[in-house]
């Protein structure tokens, strides 16, 4: 079981580390991805506050597709190149949006969400999906969070078998 206790207890870096090794002990110990994506997502949820959805979108063709997640319902399709999620997987790099209204051709999924973090899942070279990270607040993310999200994309890559997803 999983103890969230000692969240309440900790700075963001601290939370951010615990975090990463959440995820490990987790993905050691299961090899099922959807298993492991899903607790994924609320392994962020519980770890990083002040955020309303936090999940994958995995590559599908000229689409990505909704995979699990944390929060309301939300858009079943991106095309590549559209949206913060569509642009962070065109240009395999991750985007940190501080007010989504401000971001040409965002797509907004649930009205609430005010600022945005996209980290692309790239393994080989070869594009596999989105981690997505939103927030009600603007200018919520922070460039100490990105690196943390990255190391997190990192850590999956290490366990995922993405073909299998």
């Amino acid at each position: 079981m999983i103890k969230l206790d000692t969240l309440k207890t900790m700075n963001e870096e601290e939370r951010l580390k615990y975090m990463l090794i959440l995820l490990k002990g987790q993905l050691s110990s299961e090899n099922d991805p959807l298993a492991n994506l899903s607790n994924a997502s609320g392994i962020i949820k519980a770890c990083i506050d002040r955020i309303n959805w936090a999940g994958f979108y995995i590559l599908r063709g000229d689409n990505l597709v909704l995979g699990p997640f944390q929060g309301l319902p939300a858009c079943n399709r991106i095309e590549i190149g559209k949206g913060v999620c569509g642009s962070a997987i065109k240009d395999m790099k991750t985007i940190l949006v501080d007010d989504v209204n401000l971001f040409e051709g965002h797509i907004a999924c649930d009205s609430a969400s005010k600022s945005e973090i996209v980290i692309p899942i790239i393994l080989g070279g070869i594009p596999f999906g989105v981690l997505d990270i939103d927030s009600p607040e603007k200018r919520r993310f922070t460039s100490l969070e990105k690196d943390y999200l990255e190391k997190f994309v990192e850590i999956l890559n290490k366990y995922i078998k993405w073909d299998r997803v």
